[in-house]
């Protein structure tokens, strides 16, 4: 038997009500735990991410000069345009504009409280260079 039961990702922030509303979307998913000061989101693909509130929170700064993420989170998807669309829609932002000949396997965003997060096709094989 597993000692530990399940993962949460938590993502601090100054409003997580509203947050929780981007991830819920974006998820297809359901608000499974909710307290005056934390809100936990179960995505369809049973992906969990809680936002906690931090009165004094503030966007995290991405691309630092360093190019070096602490954390970030990752999703698979099919079809990047349209996984771009409902980002948009739900208030996240593109973080990078990259020009290629053809279609980006990956794109990085910002959700409406400043976390980066990289939507891709597949997952990553190979090391980060860089």
């Amino acid at each position: 038997m597993a000692l530990v039961k399940a993962g949460v990702l938590v993502l601090d922030c100054a409003e997580p009500e509203k947050l929780a509303v981007f991830y819920k979307e974006l998820l297809e998913g359901e608000e499974s735990d909710a307290t005056a000061n934390r809100v936990e989101i179960k995505g369809a693909d049973g992906f969990r991410v809680a936002l906690r509130r931090d009165v004094n929170a503030t966007p995290p700064s991405w691309p630092r000069p360093e190019n070096s993420l602490q954390a970030h989170l990752e999703f698979v998807v099919d079809d990047l345009d349209a996984v771009e669309r409902r980002i948009i829609s739900l208030g996240g932002r593109p973080l990078e504009a990259k020009e290629a000949s053809g279609p980006l396997e990956e794109r990085g965003y910002a959700d409406p409280a400043g976390h980066s997060f990289v939507v891709r096709r597949t997952p990553p094989t190979a090391p980060k260079q860089g």
